[in-house]
């Protein structure tokens, strides 16, 4: 017959023997388990993205792929993405991939509209200024736009 561990015996109701299993396993020894604290595991330095998790001695970006050391220093400048992760620099021209209502204007961004000579926000890789045709003094986010 094999031995039946002490917590999966019938002998007491649940309550009474909760404590039994907790930190031990199924031959009395502890149970070995590696946590990770959220807060531990950083933001990917090229993508700034939060959807990282350690993997042995490196941390790995889940979106983007990318691998780095936790001693590895964090990229100095912030990189615009488009909505493609082809990289923005200031004065690009951008095409907007869906139309957009614009706050404080009748006048909707239809897909396809042009933005020229683009500026890039400081630490901040999800927004950038430009100009259509039409309406001045744009704020967009980079996830509506297409390097053109």
């Amino acid at each position: 017959m094999i031995p039946t561990p002490t917590c999966l015996r019938r002998e007491r109701p649940m309550h009474q023997r909760a404590g039994r299993c907790d930190s031990a396993g199924y031959n009395g020894r502890p149970l070995q388990t590696a946590v990770i604290e959220m807060a531990a595991v950083p933001a990917c330095p090229q993508c700034s993205l939060e959807n990282t998790y350690a993997d042995g001695a490196l941390f790995v970006c889940a979106d983007c792929g990318h691998e780095w050391a936790a001693g590895d220093a964090p990229a100095a400048a912030t990189v615009v993405r488009d909505c493609n992760g082809n990289v923005l620099s200031a004065g690009d021209t951008v095409t907007v991939i869906k139309d957009l209502k614009v706050k404080g204007s009748s006048i909707p961004l239809k897909q396809g509209t042009v933005i020229r000579s683009i500026r890039l926000i400081e630490d901040d890789p999800e927004h950038i200024e430009g100009h259509s045709d039409k309406i001045k003094g744009l704020v967009l986010k980079t996830i509506y736009l297409r390097r053109a």
